[in-house]
């Protein structure tokens, strides 16, 4: 059975369009073993084959790592890296790499217990060899690891609790959330690809041969998990990346504008919207300025549209983070912003009327006078109609508005 889950991880994966996504990831509610490979032009076969990694190959590159065959042919537990010498331990990198391709069924929590117990440790030791800064690690070392990272993380994703079951869809805010069930296995490989991509051995010239666009689209369709742990390393990783790996930004951005737009246009069923505007937050925090047009389209075709679906109060905090920002950067946008949470404003939902009213009093603390009187006419307006509001919480919150705008009238307008 393990040889079988070795061959189906080497089967190559379908390209991803350049510009587009990978498959969607909710499938039958089976977690199955991922046949993503993510560079096919040199890799490693399963321990003990006759192709690249299983020897010494004709032509290979002086000092490329060979990787002996396994005996066993399956998962065996390996010496620690500290009782093999400094010149081995690349190659014993390898053979917990491979150890730790192999996946397993953790629905039954008595099945291959040794052998998930000894991916477990193989893990853990990988982390530790990475965080150790003890060299940087050879470039067919990089790329076996980055594709047992993708065996493990890109997998089918379990459907929504109404999906494929004639259940009827509750409320996003109401919904338990799922938890993965390889989470302790789970946990340790997106750990180790954050300390891989954070570690200051990792050459950004070698390491994006790997973490290529194809990976990066592959992370995006990830946020969708339903599990809050696995989002927040996404989070985390994909802020490093950002950060690390400049030649990806613009297209990191534009893949990000185009869940949104699926999101606000055709499904309003995303689970990680929240995690993808917290990373945005602080990449518009560090817009240079004058700002890009570019920039300002995202604003406008994207941002704004955000407060048109119906679960809005599960990201709003985020979102006005990003909205204020853009003010903030430059205060001319006021108008555009103001105009646009007045177009989206909610006619019958009052939470949603209250969150607009707090976010309409942090716009305006970052708007000039000049901004203002262009789009007073329009916003005294729906004034007056959350004036006629019935719920106490609108009106509550309008009647600080209005303080706060009176303090602005008197403040900044001549």
């Amino acid at each position: 059975m393990l040889n079988k889950f070795m061959k189906r991880g080497n089967k190559k994966g379908s390209k991803s369009d350049e510009l587009g996504f990978a498959p969607s990831s909710r499938g039958s509610g089976v977690v199955a073993s991922s046949n993503v490979v993510v560079n096919h032009a040199s890799r490693i076969g399963p321990p003990g084959s006759g192709g690249p990694g299983g020897g010494q190959q004709p032509g290979a590159a002086p000092g490329a790592v060979v990787v002996p065959p396994t005996p066993s042919g399956g998962v065996e537990s390996l010496p620690l890296f500290k009782d093999v010498p400094a010149s081995e331990r690349q190659t014993l990198f390898i053979r917990k790499v491979q150890i730790c391709c192999y996946t397993f069924d953790f629905v039954d929590t008595l099945k291959s217990v040794r052998e998930k117990e000894i991916k477990r440790q193989a893990l853990m030791e990988l982390i530790e060899f990475i965080q150790s800064g003890s060299g940087k690690i050879h470039e067919t070392v990089q790329e076996e690891m980055i594709k047992m990272v993708s065996i493990n993380i890109f997998r089918c994703l379990p459907p929504f609790s109404h999906e494929n079951t004639g259940v009827e869809a509750t409320d996003p805010e109401e919904e338990e959330p799922y938890l993965e069930p390889s989470w302790p296995h789970l946990q340790l490989v997106y750990e180790l690809l954050l300390r891989y991509i954070v570690s200051q051995d990792t050459d950004t010239k070698v390491a994006k041969r790997y973490i290529d666009h194809s990976f990066v689209l592959k992370l995006l369709d990830l946020f969708d998990s339903e599990d809050p742990r696995e989002r927040e390393y996404l989070k985390t990783i994909l802020h490093r990346i950002y950060g690390k790996f400049m030649v990806h930004r613009p297209f990191i951005r534009k893949a990000i504008n185009n869940i949104f737009y699926r999101f606000i246009y055709e499904t309003e069923r995303h689970s990680g919207i929240g995690e993808l505007l917290e990373i945005l937050g602080s990449i518009i925090n560090g817009f240079a300025l004058p700002m890009k047009e570019e920039h300002k389209l995202f604003l406008v075709r994207a941002l704004i549209p955000l407060h048109k679906p119906k679960p809005v109060g599960l990201y709003h905090q985020q979102l006005s983070y990003c909205i204020t920002q853009f003010v903030e950067k430059d205060f001319k946008l006021a108008d555009i912003v103001i105009r646009g949470l007045l177009k989206y404003w909610p006619v019958t939902n009052c939470q949603k009327e209250v969150l607009f009213l707090g976010e309409l009093e942090e716009v305006l603390e970052a708007t000039q006078g000049a901004e203002f009187q262009r789009c007073m006419v329009p916003l005294f307006r729906q004034i007056a109609r959350c004036l006629n509001n019935p719920h106490f919480q609108v009106r509550e919150t309008l009647l600080v508005f209005l303080c706060i705008l009176r303090l602005f009238s008197k403040n900044r307008i001549a």
